[in-house]
């Protein structure tokens, strides 16, 4: 099937070209895309940051309608709404592979799962080792205000954790104000540091305690240079949360559940939507400038 697919190759742009869905596999679903969400990775990836990436893995923030079903696939028909984390949703069509989906109530944006499971496995995928140092005083630090950091720490609190937690940052102040005071620098050493900077303060200003935890949400875009001895001295843990753990589609499940109890609130998050047919252009050029007002961009097939 040769339908629209949206595609940057790091030049600094988004084009419109077209792509040849193929055939679903037996354990695979084929959507029809409603929304999909702009990630920051595809404005980095827009402006030559990394990659990029073939033109089947663009756009990974899909809400997608149930076209056809793989024979060995159950519990799903045609006509069903899917949160999906598979590529590319940037496309008029796609194919979702098993455990890569998760079926929602509406086509209401804060049904983009991806990026809020995302957050939510910035803990899940650490917390056997959270649970081993919280309590007595133990202390965490979150580097970074932004969505991510936010449900990285709804997860810490809804789980139950037991942290006196930091936060720096100098964004979405107003979202914080009813959870916590920002810091505008680290205090001290810390049990656990989530780090969600592209920057090296983690190793810059040695904010772990011995036998700390390093969870490293977010890329460097500069190189760091290390020899490793402080944190192998100090039995240092690092912890790289990744949408490609198979716990994710979990964290997706996890995700729709909070969402639907009222545990998370995002509607805020998803500040604008975009029309796909005229406007496209303009919703990846928020994406750069970020105007007043903006969190989070979708685009919206019309």
């Amino acid at each position: 099937m040769k339908n629209r697919i949206l595609y940057t190759a790091g030049d600094g742009k988004f084009v419109e070209t077209s792509w040849e869905k193929p055939q679903h596999k037996d354990n695979e679903i084929s959507v029809k895309a409603i929304m999909t969400g702009i990630c920051r990775s595809d404005i980095d990836m827009m402006q030559g940051n990394f990659g990029p990436l073939p033109i089947h893995m663009q756009g990974h923030e899909g809400l997608a309608e149930v076209i056809e079903v793989g024979k060995d696939i159950v519990g799903i028909v045609p006509g069903n709404i899917v949160a999906t984390r598979g590529e590319p949703a940037f496309s008029d069509y796609y194919n979702v592979r098993h455990g890569e989906y998760v079926i929602v109530p509406s086509a209401d944006p804060k049904y983009i799962l991806e990026p809020v499971a995302c957050g939510i496995n910035i803990i899940n995928q650490a917390f056997p080792m959270l649970r081993s140092v919280q309590g007595n005083g133990a202390r965490l630090l979150i580097l970074g205000s932004g969505f991510l950091a936010w449900i990285a720490y709804q997860t810490i609190l809804t789980h139950g954790l037991k942290f006196d937690i930091h936060v720096v940052g100098n964004s979405n102040k107003d979202l914080w104000r009813m959870e916590c005071t920002l810091d505008s620098e680290p205090r001290g050493q810390y049990e656990v540091v989530v780090d969600l900077k592209d920057d090296s303060s983690v190793l810059d200003k040695s904010l772990l305690k011995p036998g700390g935890i390093w969870i490293l949400a977010a890329e460097k875009k500069q190189l760091i240079t290390t020899n490793f001895s402080q944190m192998l001295w100090n039995a240092t843990t690092i912890i790289c949360p990744s949408p490609r753990t198979s716990m994710f589609h979990y964290c997706m499940i996890t995700a729709k559940d909070w969402i639907e109890e009222g545990i998370l609130v995002v509607d805020n998050f998803w500040s604008r939507g975009y029309s796909r047919s005229t406007e496209w252009q303009q919703a990846f050029e928020d994406g750069v400038n970020r105007p007043v007002g903006y969190s989070r961009g979708y685009l919206i097939w019309d």
